[in-house]
């Protein structure tokens, strides 16, 4: 229960800021549950992103296959960009394509340094 709730107000923290930014905003029902859908939508007079959030210490972001896969679908089916926003304690989120992550056997992963190599902050998305 703990990682869920760390997860939904770490997406309260995004909708905040995006929509304080003049975005509008739409969590998708049954996020962090489902792998269905992004757990964001922002749209903004022709911008728009899907954000899956995650909030996590490890230095490696691991995604599985079915998760990465379902995030893959639908950026292709919406055309919609989609990114992975990740933070980390003490560190501003990233906002990273998903072409970036690196395909193994169960999962797709990808290191905070690649992250901050590529990653774009939420400031630049706005």
């Amino acid at each position: 229960m703990y990682t869920y709730s760390k997860g939904s107000r770490a997406e309260r923290e995004l909708i905040h800021f995006f929509s304080g930014h003049g975005y509008c905003v739409i969590r998708a029902a049954g996020s962090g549950v489902s792998s269905l859908s992004p757990d964001l939508l922002l749209f903004k007079r022709g911008n728009q992103y899907a954000i899956e959030a995650k909030a996590h210490e490890t230095l490696n972001l691991g995604l599985d296959r079915e998760q990465f896969l379902g995030l893959k679908r639908w950026e292709e089916n919406t055309g919609i960009t989609t990114l992975v926003g990740w933070r980390r304690s003490r560190e501003d989120w990233l906002f990273v394509p998903l072409s970036i992550f690196k395909e193994n056997e169960k999962t797709f992963t990808l290191n905070w340094e690649n992250a901050k190599m590529v990653g774009r902050k939420k400031e630049e998305l706005v």
